[in-house]
């Protein structure tokens, strides 16, 4: 997602200084998930943890890629309508799609009705499945390039959340997944999928959440290729 990489900042509940708001029970989270209490759960419980699960990752990627141009809150509002339409983006699957499939997602109006994402995901569905032959898994590949933590900021601020839209590793990403045959995987598309999955940990320094994702990675084993 690309929210968090530019939040926004409306109220003064949030201090443009440090890109954070304090809620109700004076518990301090990232600003971008102010809005509604949807956003905040998924702060509070998915973006930025760790993840090794192949659906859940294969959601992640392809949900990014629809949110291109769009707030990611667009996107999770319509989560649930995208993983009934798009077979809850088993591979396998969704692998299968034909045009009659485009036709009937081009007309569900509780997705993004973007022709072209729609053709690019189910391209991606075969995409990974040739990927998982040589890798193990989506996870496998995508772990490997984990930063190294000497290589992070040292400390998360606004400044630098809204600076993150790229990075090293989503630009190697990006390269070697369109070489796959892979689309609508741009570099920025990409590091938001690492910081969604947990590759990165891009909460902001006073977040109750930046802890919490930390500690998930410490017992998080990421899985390794060929297994």
């Amino acid at each position: 997602m690309t929210a968090p990489a530019t939040p926004v900042v409306t109220t003064a509940k949030t201090p443009v200084a440090t890109g954070l708001f304090t809620d109700e029970a004076r518990v301090k989270r990232c600003a971008w998930c102010q809005a509604t209490p949807l956003y905040r759960n998924y702060h509070d419980n998915e973006w930025g943890f760790p993840v090794a699960d192949e659906r859940r990752l294969f959601e992640k990627i392809c949900l990014e890629g629809f949110q291109a141009g769009l707030s990611w809150l667009t996107i999770l509002n319509k989560r649930e309508n995208f993983r009934a339409g798009f077979a809850n983006f088993e591979a396998e699957q969704l692998a299968r799609f034909d045009d009659a499939d485009l036709k009937r997602l081009m007309g569900d109006a509780g997705i993004v009705r973007h022709a072209g994402k729609i053709a690019s995901t189910i391209n991606n569905a075969k995409r990974v499945i040739e990927l998982r032959a040589e890798f193990g898994s989506l996870g496998a590949y995508a772990w490997r390039l984990e930063p190294d933590a000497a290589s992070r900021p040292k400390r998360m601020t606004l400044e630098t959340l809204r600076a993150a839209t790229t990075s090293p590793a989503s630009i190697v990403l990006s390269k070697d997944l369109k070489k796959r045959g892979w689309s609508f995987v741009g570099p920025t598309t990409l590091y938001a999928f690492m910081q969604a999955m947990g590759l990165v940990n891009d909460h902001i320094h006073g977040c109750v959440s930046r802890g919490k994702a930390l500690d998930a990675r410490a017992t998080f084993v990421p899985p390794s290729v060929g297994s």
